[in-house]
């Protein structure tokens, strides 16, 4: 099969394409023919592998790729957790950009806390859990591979929860790990032209 947005050779049976992070099903993909699937580049500037940038799709700015453990949770602390709850309307936020077109959504801050307080704090097991599932499916994209999944995450959070919270800061420095390699692959790709 034949990426149909760059043009690069995509293994059968794969969901994205491995050079542009491109999401491919069969029937999109093509057979390759005398120009790789694509038409040919008459007097265009050459793609060199990278995504192509829809006008007005992509982010102004880059994605924070430099999140901290620490200063989560300092800065959580200072402002009474109101930074905490910025931190996770950002990152959900960003989560949704960089692994747009997977078939996902990653809910918001409000989603977060309205079933969080109607589950008894369930729900917020469950949002980690899949955040976590979520960056490890999208990693090969972007050329990652994560080994924590969402039940590594989940895991930390019940551990964290019988051991003071020691696990649940080990949950979210996962998650925020994960997030950063995500979001210097997707930096890289969209704002190195």
């Amino acid at each position: 099969m034949v990426c149909p947005q760059c043009g690069s050779q995509v293994p059968d049976g794969s969901g994205f394409c491995p050079s542009c992070g491109a999401s491919v099903s069969s029937g999109q993909a093509q057979q390759a023919g005398p120009f790789g699937g694509q038409q040919p580049n008459y007097g265009q500037q050459p793609n060199y592998g990278q995504p192509p940038v829809p006008y007005g799709s992509a982010p102004q700015t880059p994605i924070k790729a430099d999140r901290s453990l620490a200063t989560y949770i300092l800065l959580s602390i200072v402002t009474c957790g109101i930074y905490g709850l910025y931190f996770l309307y950002r990152l959900a936020k960003d989560v949704n950009v960089m692994c747009e077109g997977d078939g996902e959504s990653t809910p918001g801050l409000a989603a977060l806390i309205l079933l969080t307080y109607i589950t008894c704090g369930f729900y917020s097991y469950y949002w980690y859990y899949k955040l976590g599932d979520r960056l490890q499916a999208n990693a090969p994209r972007y050329g990652l591979a994560f080994k924590e999944s969402g039940t590594t995450v989940l895991m930390w959070d019940i551990v964290g929860y019988l051991t003071c919270a020691i696990g649940t800061f080990v949950a979210m420095n996962i998650i925020i790990k994960n997030t950063n390699a995500l979001a210097t692959a997707y930096n890289s790709r969209l704002y190195t032209r």
